[in-house]
């Protein structure tokens, strides 16, 4: 954990609501099949995806894949009793280590949604590169602002900060890609190629990052790919039209909710809680179970 005031005082609430058993009624729902419970991380430590892996177990929730959770919503089954499904996104190269290793020794599914043109060209993420020269003061533009351009706007941005900044290689390499994807608690998902704002993109920009994400991840993998998350979990009926009509059958948000049987309704925004990788882990179990986000919980 970062010390900062607000992650202290984040602590400090977060254990708080612990005491006095704000996560109870969440783990009732979830008992009583009213609830699921869908996680997303980016680039934990080992440490952290493990404890939260620990805390789920011990807390008597199962661990379910994203294949069976869109069975359940295909076949509109019941939600199964104290659920929870767990997803990354981007495809960091310290996944292969910190992700997939522990979902191997602990036998749990994972589904990784990956940004593929990273993976090939092992260029960094693009919002490395801005940070990175916005902290050395190279660009006035930050990472945060440049999610709410016109997308070809971020590009040009985006090309001037990399002929004077050098990273290096953020993401997996195709290499360790195909081999975690032959995993049988992985699953591999799509997360677009670029890793754009899809609202802040033409239709035409918007369309093939989504058509040829999956038709390149297949090629590597030799697996369907039908799972998408968006990327900043932005999103409009283009994106959801785009998926749908390039055999996908279900895609992920950022919207912090809970699943439960209204989420049948459509399987294309599918709700997640997020698990940070710069604050408490106290403030990670209120965030993940969704306590964090439940304004009726908080009051």
């Amino acid at each position: 954990m970062e010390l900062s005031i607000r992650n202290i005082a984040a602590w400090l609430l977060s254990n708080y609501f612990m005491l006095i058993g704000k996560i109870n009624p969440v783990k009732k729902q979830a008992k009583n099949g009213e609830i699921l419970l869908s996680v997303y991380f980016h680039n934990p430590s080992k440490k952290l995806f493990e404890v939260c892996i620990k805390w789920f177990l011990k807390n008597g929730f199962s661990i379910i894949s994203t294949n069976e959770l869109h069975s359940i919503i295909k076949n509109n089954k019941p939600l199964p009793p104290s659920s929870v499904v767990l997803t990354v996104d981007d495809g960091w190269k310290e996944n292969k280590e910190n992700i997939v290793a522990v979902a191997e020794n602990y036998k749990i599914p994972v589904t990784i949604f990956v940004t593929t043109s990273p993976v090939e060209t092992g260029e960094s993420y693009w919002w490395t590169y801005i940070q990175k020269a916005f902290d050395q003061k190279l660009t006035n533009h930050s990472v945060g602002s440049l999610k709410l351009v016109p997308n070809e706007q971020r590009v040009q941005e985006l090309n001037r900060i990399k002929s004077i900044v050098s990273n290096n290689r953020d993401a997996l390499s195709i290499e360790e890609l195909i081999a975690i994807s032959d995993s049988p608690y992985i699953t591999i998902g799509s997360h677009t190629v670029t890793h754009p704002i899809l609202t802040m993109c033409s239709d035409e920009k918007s369309l093939n990052e989504i058509k040829d994400s999956k038709k390149i991840l297949e090629n590597w993998i030799q697996k369907p790919v039908n799972f998408f998350a968006y990327p900043n979990g932005n999103y409009s009926q283009r994106e959801i039209n785009t998926l749908k009509s390039n055999e996908f059958d279900m895609a992920f948000t950022t919207k912090p909710e809970y699943v439960s049987l209204d989420s049948f309704k459509s399987p294309f925004e599918i709700p997640r809680f997020d698990v940070l990788e710069n604050v408490s882990f106290a403030e990670n179990i209120i965030r993940m179970t969704g306590v964090w986000f439940d304004k009726k919980q908080i009051k």
